[in-house]
């Protein structure tokens, strides 16, 4: 795979040796819009870093404006995917990291398919799911999307996108810089690693996504919808204990409503961490009072009363997010050209994927998707999207990172990203050291309420 990237850029033949083409460039620097101390440039890249379709694009780029910092670059990568990164550069860098940010020139930019300038807009994929991962979307809105990307799909995967960070790290002129990757952007810092070992210096990997799935099952979220059980009785030993299994409360809510229901629970759980990581707050801040609580709601909903439980479903119901904020026309085809599903990678028959699907569901034993229904990973939105969504896919990628100093860092009440999977990738790291965050939900570097965890990154980017 390194090689293959590294013969679409115009930089570097695999032997090293130079290319004809020029090195790429960082064109029209100005000042970040709303973000002193930054500015802000264009990198245009080759639509296709293979050559097979032409075209170009112009991806926006943010970086710091400590040019001669001490420790070099770090490159910042946000997650989905879909989410852009140039306008998450003065959080990340200036109010979530300044110690870091005292040595490291931060570079930020907005992915393929993202931002205020190139978002993939599929109109009814953004109005069914926004920024869900897991509501389902319809038939009608997926080819939709297929037909606006066209013979565009598949170019808006890792594989490309890691092309394209590439070609960010020639036109900075750096030799190696450090990569850390949030969620989405823990798979493709993970895979640009693998594919450019020597020009990495250090690898942060958060909320993590394991870069390869043997297993065939991640987009099918098994590990995920498993371990609420583990995260709802966890939050359930603060004091005040709670006096009942809220992992069992869950599982009978589930059984009790229809399959749909339970993928719009699912959906609404994993996005209310990001709300109130102790799954406990009655009145977390963000929403209206009394609208937290969400074991309290499941406990109620078992006992007859379902209200609670109907608040926080539809304070959490999916679509309708800014499309410059985050493109559901570049998350599915980037995650369904990277992913593995019991029926193949993206360019399997579709006719043959159904099939395949229902006889790989019904060896998946019902423990390993409780306190939630086979069902309930069949009609997740991963699995509902991929398995319509016919593309070019990634190239996969060797399962062993290389041997650089790799910091994964996970909360133990992420249900986005569970920490089960940063344990996976722990082991494909011959350098790598895990930290769990206790009582943290997704994204550390963005959004722990303690220090923890970025305690843990300033220690190992200033050590």
């Amino acid at each position: 795979m390194a090689a293959a990237l590294l013969a679409g850029l115009g930089g570097q033949a695999a032997d090293g040796a130079p290319r004809s083409a020029a090195r790429p460039k960082l064109t029209n620097p100005h000042p970040c819009k709303d973000q002193p101390g930054f500015t802000c440039s264009t990198l245009t890249v080759p639509l296709d870093h293979s050559g097979r379709i032409p075209g170009t694009l112009d991806l926006q780029v943010a970086t710091a404006e400590n040019t001669g910092a001490p420790k070099g670059s770090l490159l910042f990568l946000t997650g989905g995917p879909g989410q852009p990164g140039v306008s998450a550069i003065t959080r990340i860098a200036t109010q979530r990291l300044p110690e870091v940010a005292k040595d490291y020139r931060f570079v930020m930019l907005d992915q393929r398919g993202t931002g205020e300038f190139g978002a993939i807009n599929c109109p009814q994929l953004q109005a069914q799911t926004g920024s869900s991962d897991i509501a389902a979307p319809t038939p009608a809105a997926i080819k939709q999307c297929s037909d606006i990307l066209g013979d565009r799909r598949g170019l808006y995967g890792t594989e490309q996108t890691v092309a394209d960070y590439e070609a960010l790290r020639q036109a900075l002129g750096v030799d190696k810089m450090v990569v850390d990757g949030v969620s989405y952007g823990s798979f493709t810092a993970a895979r640009y690693a693998v594919a450019h070992p020597s020009h990495v210096r250090k690898v942060v990997l958060d909320s993590v996504l394991p870069h390869v799935d043997p297993q065939a099952d991640d987009g099918l979220y098994l590990v995920g919808l498993h371990a609420e059980a583990r995260v709802l009785r966890d939050a359930c030993t603060t004091a005040p204990a709670c006096a009942f299994d809220p992992a069992g409360d869950l599982a009978w809510v589930v059984r009790h409503r229809s399959d749909a229901d339970g993928v719009k629970i699912f959906d609404a759980i994993v996005s209310y961490e990001f709300a109130d990581p102790t799954y406990r707050d009655p009145n977390p801040p963000g929403l209206p009072a009394g609208h937290g609580d969400l074991v309290g709601a499941l406990h109620a909903a078992r006992h007859g009363d379902a209200s609670k439980l109907n608040t926080i479903l539809a304070d959490f119901a999916p679509g309708g997010d800014p499309v410059a904020l985050y493109s559901s026309g570049l998350h599915i085809d980037a995650f369904c050209s990277d992913s593995v599903y019991p029926w193949g990678r993206s360019d399997a028959p579709l006719s043959t994927r159904q099939a395949k699907l229902d006889r790989a569901l019904e060896r998946i034993r019902p423990a390993q998707v409780w306190p939630y229904t086979r069902a309930t990973a069949a009609g997740n939105g991963f699995t509902q999207e991929c398995l319509r969504w016919q593309a070019r896919p990634s190239a996969e990628a060797p399962s062993r990172l290389p041997d650089v100093p790799v910091l994964l860092l996970n909360g133990d009440h992420d249900l986005s990203t569970p920490m089960e999977w940063a344990q996976e990738e722990a082991a494909h790291a011959p350098k790598g050291k895990l930290v769990i965050v206790k009582g943290a939900s997704h994204s550390i570097q963005n959004r722990e309420r303690g220090h923890a965890g970025r305690d843990a990154v300033i220690a190992f980017l200033n050590g």
